[in-house]
């Protein structure tokens, strides 16, 4: 699709802090072909499902190479990176020591391991060391002949100092029982509207099948600087405690006194994730299948204390909720398995950080959580209304550009859109929960007939289990009658997305399915800001 002739219009609108950049766009970078934004809004579109993907998800098996400890002792595994708040600093996270399974399991003591780091510039002169903390977390169920878990020691070290756009080796572990070898990251480019990551991958709802590995093995080769992962990484709450799995877990284990997890299912996605991890950062949010109820109402205790997470940078409380910087880009990951009502602390921490937020060095402002808003799929449809309700114009006032979510397995863009209305103020939404899990993957919609789910069926007592009723179509129905204009594309496959900031202005949004080829691409599109015709709040503090 051409571009319009009025996007050389709207460019010509654009500050002139901005003009250089927007003068580069689109002819200087792109493909005209490519469609942008300013196109738009678009006539819905979906694309026909294709029936061979319909298979049954097939697990890793946890003999698998990938999946086995391939470390002695307490040497170092499942190495894994994330970003701290801003370029100068990373998280370095591993494990050491098995994880112990059983009726009855003696934690590690986590202070028997020290957490170093040992890293630099020169590969062979690992000049610089930092040491951290470490932590070891159970899974334990107090009914008979369900079996507990504790896991091996997991290490937190944040490398602090660094350069930006730099390339750093490092090992990690403890030189009395084992250092990893030597591996490498690059930092973050620095903040400012000129400066930004090549390649930003993002992806949800993983798991580790078969349909996981094509996923995973398609992001690789297109090289990301930085992954986010919206939400759902093992499943490992689809199985029984002594690894027994199924695909619906409710259908087939409902008599069972808790609804168990099989903990090692985490320690198998880790060690199959580090050829990636222990070289790309790593920022994820939590899902509902990391919830994992346990003894003493406890929840979550393998997604916090696996992953390291900026919330304490970031002025945050919770390893829930949370910011960072990748170059010109600001990133908020927003916990929905958590108050985000309007009194709560996360809805507090999240004006805070909007207050604090200056586009003049970070130009981009994108969103994560895990369930999402704009969903046309039966699946899920809606659960999320009530964050919806309380969090929207909050998150609109500010010029939310872009949001991505999981949880619905499937594929679907959106228009500009706000409070359910097409707005080219509004961000642009984007579901990609089609990482390749276990669990079936969403075709049906709820504006085919028959389909339209009761409301009252739509809320999740994972997000509170209230029902937020809203005006949502043009009618004040339900669902509407056929694909909404805020839906622009839907398609149900496996896949993940790469995100490409082209300037303060342009960024490519590229979806790859999993059945093509990396030559080609299932959607692909320029989203454009418009800061002069979107004003919104700045504060340069």
């Amino acid at each position: 699709m051409a571009f319009r002739d009025g996007s050389v219009t709207t460019v010509l609108r654009v500050p002139l802090t901005l003009l250089f950049f927007c003068f580069l766009s689109p002819a200087s970078f792109s493909d005209a072909t490519i469609p942008s934004t300013l196109d738009g809004p678009f006539t819905p579109v979906t694309i026909s499902l294709d029936t061979s993907l319909r298979g049954k998800a097939v697990d890793l098996p946890d003999t698998d190479p990938r999946v086995q400890r391939y470390v002695t002792g307490f040497q170092p595994e499942q190495i894994s990176l994330s970003l701290s708040s801003n370029y100068d600093s990373i998280w370095v996270s591993w494990i050491t020591g098995e994880f112990q399974i059983g009726m009855n399991v003696t934690p590690l003591d986590p202070t028997s391991v020290a957490s170093i780091v040992q890293f630099g510039t020169l590969k062979n002169s690992l000049i610089h060391t930092a040491t951290g903390s470490s932590l070891v977390y159970n899974q334990l169920y107090p009914f008979e002949g369900l079996l507990n878990y504790t896991s091996g020691i997991i290490h937190h070290v944040r490398i602090t100092g660094l350069n930006p756009s730099t390339v750093y080796f490092y090992r990690c572990g403890d030189p009395s029982h084992g250092m990893s070898k030597i591996h490498h990251f690059k930092t973050m480019p620095v903040s400012s509207p000129s400066s930004y990551p090549s390649r930003i991958a993002i992806v949800g709802d993983t798991g580790l099948t078969y349909n996981t590995t094509a996923t995973i093995s398609h992001l690789v080769q297109n090289s990301p600087d930085l992954v986010l992962l919206v939400g759902d990484m093992s499943y490992a709450n689809l199985y029984l405690t002594n690894g027994t799995s199924s695909d619906c877990y409710s259908c087939n284990f409902s008599d069972t006194p808790i609804h168990e997890s099989y903990q090692p299912r985490w320690d198998y996605w880790g060690r199959f994730m580090e050829n990636l991890t222990s070289t790309v950062p790593l920022m994820v949010v939590e899902g509902n299948h990391e919830l994992e109820l346990q003894a003493g109402n406890k929840t979550f205790e393998a997604y916090s204390s696996r992953f390291a997470f900026p919330y304490i940078e970031s002025g945050s409380t919770s390893t829930f909720y949370y910011s960072f910087n990748a170059g010109g880009i600001h990133f908020i990951m927003l916990g929905a398995y958590i108050d985000f009502g309007r009194s709560g602390e996360q809805y507090e921490w999240l004006k805070r950080d909007l207050a604090k937020f200056n586009r003049s060095v970070t130009p981009w402002l994108v969103v994560t959580w895990h369930p999402p808003w704009y969903s046309t799929y039966t699946a899920h449809y809606k659960e999320a209304e009530c964050m919806k309700v309380a969090m929207e114009e909050l998150l609109y006032s500010y010029g939310t550009d872009i949001v991505f979510n999981g949880h619905v397995h499937a594929y679907e863009r959106s228009n500009r859109v706000y409070n359910y209305q097409l707005d080219p103020c509004g961000p642009v939404h984007i579901v990609i929960g089609d990482g390749g899990n276990r669990e079936k993957m969403a075709i049906e919609h709820t504006d085919e007939p028959g389909k339209c789910p009761s409301p009252l069926s739509t809320p999740d007592a994972a997000l509170g289990g209230q029902f937020c009723p809203s005006n949502s179509t043009m009618t004040g129905a339900f669902c509407w009658d056929q694909q909404p204009p805020y839906s622009a594309l839907r398609e149900s496959s496996f896949g993940h997305g790469i995100l490409e900031m082209k300037n303060a202005t342009w960024a490519l949004w590229t979806w790859h399915r999993n059945q093509d080829t990396n030559s080609q691409v299932g959607d692909q599109i320029y989203i454009v800001r418009q800061p002069d015709l979107c004003p919104t709040h700045n504060v340069t503090t």
